[in-house]
């Protein structure tokens, strides 16, 4: 009897070493998961200078770290502070700390500030745009105030001519980078940027100089037209002829035209239309184009950030939207968060996010 239950003894443990070893066994748990943040500032010429993928952070609090990251560059790059001294690694560790951030937590804050008009549910591309276009703007303005701190060397408030000089990546780079010279920072910029005509510039007239493509003020649109007509002029008469605007201008507007990005063209036709848009601008008939005969199209060679804003929300939508209504669920954004946090998770990410519940 004895060796009986030894041997079911025996038995028995066998069978308990057999079931677990063939339990499948869960994936481990990585603590402060090391998340790749990537910022999309580089120390380049202003918006309206450049033609690109233009990419605003769809997530307040990812716009602050990177703002932050990028303020510690521009510490190191403009006023020669010690990197050690000004980092910020405590905004590192908290996008690299997985238990800090969470991705499902953010979308349940963010989710009903988003979906306002009218708060249904539903996320369309005009809450969506007006969303980024508010995320942009902020970005702007804080970029602005750091430039603005850094010439108002009298502290008072206001930025004089005789206080500014160009940039730092434009005195880094050089003439003649990205097409650029340091001449087109002038004086005649300055003071189309001066709305109330008073010599100087407040902080809201400094972010227009900065930014004018995103700028109200007539005077600052006009001084942009001038400004393509002085890159454009090759024979340096102060207008453009057709051969001056196709078919380079022309290639700038049906690049973010609707009508024209939709259009099927033969080899022919975009001279053709280009043709056509030059007759309707040239309102004096007189075969060029002059500055204020481009205002109609300057929002289209120097888009603004709304049409940036505008083209995100557009593009996300297109690529989370489950049912293909053109209209976003939380349960879609929760499903896709790599589709709104691009500049946090990489895509060999993937698999990590599969299998990780906070992450869903």
């Amino acid at each position: 009897m004895g060796k009986l239950s030894i041997f079911i003894y025996i038995s028995i443990f066998s069978l308990l070493l057999i079931l677990i070893s063939h339990t499948p066994t869960r994936r481990p748990r990585h603590r402060h998961r090391r998340l790749r943040l990537c910022s999309n500032f580089t120390f380049n010429p202003p918006l309206h200078r450049q033609q690109h993928d233009h990419y605003i952070p769809f997530d307040p609090l990812i716009a602050d770290i990177q703002l932050r990251r990028e303020d510690d560059e521009w510490q190191k790059h403009s006023l020669q502070h010690s990197p050690a001294a000004d980092s910020h690694p405590e905004w590192e560790d908290f996008i690299n700390d997985e238990d800090r951030f969470n991705v499902t937590e953010r979308f349940f804050w963010l989710f009903p500030k988003i979906d306002v008009h009218p708060p249904d549910g539903l996320v369309s591309a005009e809450e969506l745009t007006r969303w980024n276009l508010r995320q942009a703007i902020n970005e702007a303005m804080h970029r602005t105030e750091r430039e603005f701190q850094s010439h108002d060397d009298n502290r008072d408030g206001f930025v004089s001519f005789a206080e500014y000089e160009p940039p730092t990546w434009v005195r880094a780079a050089g003439n003649g980078s990205f097409g650029y010279d340091i001449g087109w920072w002038n004086e005649e910029h300055f003071n189309a940027s001066d709305a109330d005509e008073d010599g100087v510039l407040d902080i809201n007239e400094f972010n227009d100089f900065l930014h004018p493509a995103d700028s109200k003020s007539p005077k600052l649109l006009l001084w942009l037209c001038a400004d393509v007509v002085r890159e454009r002029d090759n024979n340096k008469d102060q207008k453009l002829d057709f051969g001056e605007f196709f078919p380079r201008i022309f290639d700038l507007v049906r690049r973010v035209d609707e009508d024209y990005i939709s259009s099927n063209w033969d080899d022919d036709e975009p001279e053709a239309l280009a043709k056509k848009m030059f007759s309707e601008l040239d309102n004096d008939y007189d075969g060029y184009l002059s500055e204020t005969e481009l205002l109609p199209i300057i929002g289209k060679i120097h888009p603004s950030e709304a049409y940036y804003a505008k083209q995100q929300a557009e593009y996300i939508i297109s690529q989370a939207d489950s049912d293909n209504d053109g209209l976003l669920t939380l349960k879609d954004m929760l499903e896709n968060p790599f589709v709104f946090y691009s500049s946090v998770f990489s895509g060999d990410e993937m698999d990590y996010y599969l299998y990780h519940d906070e992450f869903r």
